[in-house]
């Protein structure tokens, strides 16, 4: 479904600011896959997304989704294919607009046709937000024309992932989308991305600081360290693995301890 063939990007290059962000990355997803990746801060994790998402050209290598090369397809064409949410829940949703126009416009993104606009959205499609929202179980459904700037952050969030994965992508990128809500709300949020990732089988690459997460959630973790994929873990060995031995393996692949506390501590 996503193949990174040695990625490289260089920021600010030839200059005294230069950061090699992404090192010679390449990674192959299967139609399905479940992904979450850790790493510390500077490891490259955003900047990979922003790779994948079309948020700059990369400077090497290619990025091939669905057998189509896309590493010169802009990130707004990108954005018909790829579902994508943020740590800040405030990021993916227009607040002065309604839960309905915000879901009218992730909706008719997808659209072919020219003349689709959010404002003539049909009653069938209205009834499908509806019980699209239902699935949440966030009472929404019975607040569409509620301007979405009123709601909590956990609903923001909740409706994001909604409007990145109501038409299925074919990827969906979880940039620490649970990071900054409650932890209540947080476990009530990371269940509905699981509910809409299985039911829909999407493909999805999940950023997380949580250990526990990056190995009980999906199929596969990777770790990042310097711009690289330092350890790549699936099937039986990532089954019987703990924290403690990602934190081993990750050791051998970057020939360093895992020195970030905010992932430390949530062993």
């Amino acid at each position: 479904m996503l193949k990174l063939n040695d990625i490289s990007k260089t920021f600010n290059s030839g200059t005294i600011n230069e950061k090699r962000a992404l090192d010679h990355v390449s990674l192959h997803l299967a139609p399905g896959d479940f992904v979450t990746i850790v790493g510390s801060n500077g490891a490259g994790k955003s900047t990979l997304f922003n790779a994948i998402a079309g948020g700059f050209y990369v400077d090497e290598g290619s990025v091939v989704l669905a057998g189509e090369d896309i590493t010169f397809k802009p990130e707004y064409r990108r954005s018909r294919e790829m579902g994508r949410l943020f740590q800040d829940p405030m990021r993916g949703t227009a607040p002065h607009m309604t839960i309905e126009e915000n879901l009218a416009l992730a909706y008719l993104r997808t659209a072919k046709k020219q003349n689709a606009f959010f404002s003539r959205t049909s009653k069938a499609e209205r009834r499908f937000f509806q019980d699209q929202l239902a699935l949440l179980d966030m009472g929404l459904e019975d607040r569409m024309k509620q301007p979405v700037g009123l709601l909590s952050g956990g609903q923001r969030q909740a409706l994001t992932l909604l409007m990145a994965t109501m038409v299925p992508p074919k990827v969906l990128l979880l940039d620490e989308h649970t990071a900054a809500l409650d932890p209540g709300t947080a476990e009530k949020v990371l269940n509905i991305t699981k509910d809409v990732v299985a039911r829909n089988k999407i493909t999805t690459l999940m950023v997380t600081h949580n250990m526990n997460q990056a190995l009980e959630l999906g199929n596969r973790t990777l770790m990042m360290d310097g711009g690289r994929i330092v350890l790549d873990v699936s099937g039986e060995e990532r089954a019987g693995m703990t924290v403690g031995g990602l934190l081993e393996r990750f050791r051998a692949g970057a020939g360093k301890d895992l020195d970030n506390d905010r992932i430390l501590l949530s062993e």
